[in-house]
């Protein structure tokens, strides 16, 4: 194992391209919707790395171009929910014992990928077709803000670990920093792939293992985040991929013993049933769960 403190350079923000007329990412990414809208696709879950398919295929259509089919996606049950817990309990060991500079570095590579060619303009295009978003809009979204996600986060890690306490005379303190115990839930929006990439694999590079259930209407740009985090070398089960009905995983996952936090954007309503629930059940946990949520802002005025 190699042994030295490892920096990461304070990223900067990814710069946002204009897809103005005569550009060259206008071309590219009018190339992306092409190719996208030529096939339909099958998209499976992906569950301890291997793609899982079922007899229920749902319909993608983007919301502005109803009568175009992009394809359609596995839908699962109960039963592959715990699988993906299965599988994520498997991969937590030597996911957690990993060195974190080679966990955050995993994500940095994925962060390259994205910002490449390669990756920037299928990435943006899925989310202009599923999502309804123009090419600018996506641009923001899915390329800069989920790639500035990546790379700062790496960054915010390396200085979580080094934040250590003031010790004594002849005492020295120092604090590990570990994972929870258990597997992460991550329950994503329709409206961010940002947010839907950011909420797992943020989880992830603390040493976490994830299940997680984007909305049925983000799953078309959901494929394409698996496909970058496992070209960019994930390690199966770390992030398992879950297409069912939100109160079915909700029911699997706040029922586990191994339930160990909730990273969730969405609706103030499902957020505050989701605490109530793990509430109830909070006896049933092997430890306290953390949860984090983002939901819609509420008006106030001040007088």
């Amino acid at each position: 194992m190699a042994k030295g403190f490892f920096n990461i350079e304070k990223p900067k923000n990814e710069p946002v391209k204009s897809y103005g007329k005569g550009t060259e990412e206008r071309d590219l990414i009018q190339a992306a919707l092409k190719a996208a809208k030529a096939k339909e696709v099958k998209l499976p879950m992906i569950i301890g790395g291997k793609k899982v398919r079922t007899k229920e295929l749902l319909e993608m259509r983007p919301p502005h171009e109803t009568g175009h089919l992009l394809g359609h996606y596995h839908y699962g049950d109960a039963s592959h929910v715990q699988k993906a817990i299965e599988a994520a309990a498997k991969a937590k060991p030597a996911w957690e014992n990993m060195a974190w500079e080679h966990r955050v570095g995993i994500f940095l590579k994925a962060a390259d990928l994205l910002a490449s060619p390669r990756y920037r303009y299928k990435m943006n295009a899925a989310t202009m077709l599923g999502q309804s978003k123009n090419a600018y809009q996506a641009e923001i979204d899915a390329a800069c803000e989920f790639i500035d996600f990546l790379r700062f986060n790496a960054f915010f890690v390396s200085q979580i670990y080094s934040i250590q306490p003031d010790s004594s005379q002849d005492i020295w303190n120092r604090m590990e920093y570990r994972p929870l115990e258990g597997f992460v839930f991550a329950v994503t929006p329709f409206n961010f792939t940002a947010i839907a990439g950011n909420l797992p694999s943020s989880a992830a590079m603390m040493g976490n293992t994830v299940v997680w259930k984007p909305s049925n209407t983000q799953i078309y740009s959901a494929a394409v985040i698996m496909e970058l985090f496992q070209e960019a070398g994930l390690p199966d089960g770390v992030i398992n991929l879950i297409h069912t009905p939100g109160p079915v995983a909700g029911e699997v996952c706040f029922n586990h013993q191994d339930f160990a936090g909730i990273h969730f954007t969405g609706s103030t309503g499902t957020f505050n049933y989701m605490w109530k629930t793990i509430g109830e059940n909070i006896n049933k946990y092997k430890s306290y769960p953390r949860i984090v949520g983002e939901t819609g802002g509420k008006d106030f005025v001040i007088a």
